[in-house]
């Protein structure tokens, strides 16, 4: 699986934290960032700029400078990350093979009854999508 020269990488897992926590909070500063982080588990500020800097770089993240306080949001929706991650993973641990990936993660968790009636409808949409 090749990647556009358009895409950014896929994220870190650290990465993927700070993308997190921009996606539910919004364009940012680092010391958001690195508050919102901290809730969960203890963290330098400077780790976080750092990241948020190397980021940056990676096209993970926007950086607006017009401000004193660095404004950060992420570069792509939550959404195209996810289909990122998830198609990585497909090919990575599963083969290419949607029902192996399915059934891996029906069987990590047990999924609730709304979430399996959820999951037959989407796949009933993606199915009539795709005739």
């Amino acid at each position: 699986m090749t990647r556009d020269s358009h895409q950014p990488p896929r994220p870190t897992d650290a990465e993927l934290e700070i993308l997190t926590v921009l996606w539910s909070r919004g364009p940012s500063t680092v010391r958001d960032v690195h508050e919102a982080i901290c809730r969960g588990r203890q963290t330098q500020y400077t780790t976080v700029l750092k990241f948020m800097q190397i980021m940056a770089e990676k096209g993970l993240v926007r950086r607006d400078e017009k401000q004193r306080a660095h404004i950060y949001e992420a570069s792509r929706p939550q959404e195209f990350t996810q289909r990122q991650l998830a198609g990585d993973l497909l090919q990575r641990a599963f083969g290419g093979s949607a029902k192996s990936l399915v059934m891996g993660a029906l069987s990590a968790r047990k999924a609730s009854r709304e979430e399996l009636s959820e999951i037959r409808k989407l796949l009933d949409e993606y199915d009539k999508g795709s005739r």
